[in-house]
């Protein structure tokens, strides 16, 4: 049977729900240009993943990796929030909850956001609520109901101590400040002492953690590693009778088995997506067109953007 795309129903079945998960991604992002990654023009018909975003390319080299990873940085530095993430944000709030999702076993508690993309955006838009959620609420929301599985593109660790920093500095190297990579296939060169490393350029010497001099890499999942929060999904995944897709294809493990997860146990799936994809076969509702538009429509919150 071909997936509805009745809004009615999806409502109902929304207000009817006991547990429910939302699976981001890149899509999601789109309309704060960031670029897709599978889509038309995506990402990875320009570049080589193995060479800028396994384990195996760092490396072998690491300076194409880096320079990879801080044109996405820079391009997230310049993106804001879309009517998507605001719109699934909302879902924090305890009055919209009671509106659209009013028979969850914890009302308590937001839906599970799986988010894919790195963008840090989702924890953005959640901030922009800071008025209207209590301290609690917020730390539920962002700490507990958000999982960013793959990684940050803000942070990185270090793979001598294993500290974890945060850096929003528009610049990969000192040498490069006021300057920007203007593309992901700049041609710029960078030696090895250039690279970011733990404690920074003005390192001294010292093998504190946190400061150790030890060379950095992206704290983000690379193809080939496992993704964060994955014990945490499983888990929330045992208990969701309704996963709503957002923007992605959910062709590529461990994101595609979610979708089979909640169906196996009976429970109904719902995709928004600009254009069909191989997995709507599995989908109860399919909505296609821009999530910025569809998602608000949908879930009956267009007064709440």
């Amino acid at each position: 049977m071909s997936p509805s795309d009745d809004i009615a129903s999806f409502q109902d079945a929304l207000r009817k729900a006991k547990q429910v998960a939302i699976l981001a991604g890149a899509g999601l992002s789109a309309a704060s240009g960031i670029p897709t990654y599978r889509g038309k023009g995506g990402i990875w018909h320009e570049h080589d993943h193995d060479k800028v975003a396994s384990l195996d390319g760092f490396k072998k080299d690491p300076a194409p990796v880096w320079q990879f990873h801080h044109w996405i940085k820079q391009v997230c530095l310049a993106a804001s929030v879309n009517d998507a993430h605001r719109v699934l944000a909302s879902l924090s709030l305890p009055e919209v909850r009671g509106k659209v999702l009013s028979g969850l076993k914890d009302p308590s508690s937001p839906p599970l956001l799986i988010t894919q993309n790195m963008d840090g955006l989702s924890s953005l838009a959640l901030d922009s609520l800071k008025d209207q959620l209590s301290p609690e609420d917020m730390h539920k929301a962002k700490h507990e109901r958000l999982i960013e599985m793959h990684g940050n593109i803000y942070r990185q660790t270090c793979l001598q101590c294993r500290h974890t920093s945060v850096s929003t500095d528009c610049h990969l190297a000192d040498q490069f400040a006021g300057s920007k990579v203007q593309s992901s296939t700049s041609s710029a060169k960078l030696a090895l002492d250039q690279l970011p490393r733990c404690g920074g350029s003005s390192w001294n010497g010292s093998n504190r953690y946190g400061k150790c001099g030890g060379p950095l890499r992206p704290a983000v999942v690379w193809f080939g590693e496992i993704p964060e929060g994955m014990g945490d999904i499983g888990r929330y995944l045992n208990w969701t009778d309704m996963l709503i897709v957002v923007g992605t294809s959910a062709i590529v493990q461990p994101a595609a088995g979610f979708i089979k997860a909640v169906k196996d146990r009976g429970g109904k799936v719902a995709f928004f997506n600009l254009e069909k994809v191989e997995k709507d076969q599995d989908a109860d509702w399919l909505f296609l067109g821009r999530c910025e538009e569809t998602l608000p429509l949908a879930l009956g919150l267009t007064n709440t953007i």
